[in-house]
């Protein structure tokens, strides 16, 4: 059970009737009572490879949620697939879901999605990636420009605790088709060019990795190393690619003497960083991400719309899209503790093998 040690912003969430949830033979379905009108939700995540969170914990939390509600939902992952996106999201709406929620893989086939949605009246909710110029009625996710300031602070923590002078950054960027890369480099760059324009810094490589492509991206670091080999710190944008990094720097004898950033709290990525392989990560709270995008779609279900306190601006089509925005934390080894104690890891997941000592003496209970 969560702690709830981070606080929810701008929606709370919703208090249900009671209602019978049952689920059907595939798993990914839950059903609420025949005798309710409450429509079903149809939910599309990306992909399985990008991180761990679209294949374990997201579908975990949506359908708890869904199901503590009695509503129906079908959950269904396009596997990184832009025409098994399109599919999924034809049949869902031929199935006749009330709500689409969607991560899309990029703005281009989230927005032909959403169009297809709202021409059959379907109401639509942009979960974690804003679809650029998509006009979907929510869209929930974290204060990704916070998230990335929050590595590009911690990238200056690290190299500062290293007494690092005029180190070269190498930045290993998200994919350059999804918005939330964007918004993370728009963070960590108004923390490191400052750095970069007063010679405190010297500005590496810097790259983007085409669909968050962890193998990818350890080829592209290791291109970088060979060409540019003092880099003394790696501005890494998630968990995975940062992974890619170390096993990279391990090749040469230098994980632990490069700090790498991260983002999502993956297993590995905390392991990372209590080996002092990673220098932190970026946690966020996903079970309320899950929550409020939740909230939101059981009240389009119900045939409500609520409202909510927060917007951005669309870039593209610069209209403004009603928003839930949650706060990111930034972890050290120190803090590791602190996701377990908010139960979005277990201590039989992180604490195995060497790291067992590993974690007793970083206060990991």
């Amino acid at each position: 059970m969560r702690k709830g040690m981070f606080a929810l912003a701008a929606v709370g969430l919703l208090a249900t009737s009671s209602m019978t949830a049952c689920g059907d033979d595939s798993g990914t379905d839950s059903g609420s009572s025949s005798g309710s009108s409450v429509g079903k939700v149809g939910v599309i995540l990306p992909d399985t490879a990008s991180s761990q969170r679209w294949g374990s914990d997201d579908p975990k939390f949506l359908k708890a949620a869904f199901d503590a509600a009695g509503v129906a939902v079908d959950i269904q992952n396009a596997q990184g697939d832009k025409s098994q996106f399109q599919t999924i999201a034809d049949g869902m709406i031929s199935s006749g879901v009330k709500v689409l929620m969607i991560v899309n893989l990029d703005s281009g086939t989230g927005k032909a999605v959403l169009d297809k949605a709202k021409a059959a009246g379907i109401a639509t909710i942009d979960y974690d990636r804003l679809t650029l110029n998509g006009g979907a009625n929510y869209y929930v996710s974290f204060d990704n420009v916070a998230v990335g300031k929050l590595q590009g602070e911690g990238l200056v923590k690290c190299l500062t605790d290293m007494k690092a002078t005029k180190p070269v950054v190498a930045e290993l960027n998200g994919s350059p088709t999804d918005n939330n890369a964007t918004l993370f480099k728009e963070g960590y760059d108004s923390v490191l060019k400052p750095k970069y324009d007063s010679g405190d810094y010297v500005k590496g490589p810097d790259q983007s990795v085409p669909d968050w492509d962890n193998a990818q991206g350890g080829t592209i670091f290791e291109q970088m190393l060979t060409e540019k080999k003092d880099i003394k710190g790696v501005l890494a944008a998630n968990d995975g690619l940062g992974n890619a990094v170390i096993s990279v720097l391990k090749k040469q004898s230098l994980n632990g003497k490069v700090p790498v950033t991260g983002q999502d709290a993956t297993v590995q990525g905390l392991q990372n960083i209590l080996a002092g392989d990673q220098c932190m990560t970026v946690y966020k709270a996903i079970k309320q991400e899950a929550d409020a995008a939740a909230d939101l779609a059981i009240s389009l279900a119900k045939g409500e719309k609520k409202d909510v306190s927060q917007s951005i601006t669309d870039p593209e089509s610069n209209t403004s899209v009603p928003s839930v925005l949650l706060t990111p934390k930034a972890i050290y080894k120190d803090s590791v503790k602190d996701v377990v104690a908010d139960g979005f890891v277990t201590k039989d997941q992180l604490c195995t093998g060497d790291f067992a000592k590993l974690c007793t003496d970083n206060g990991v209970s």
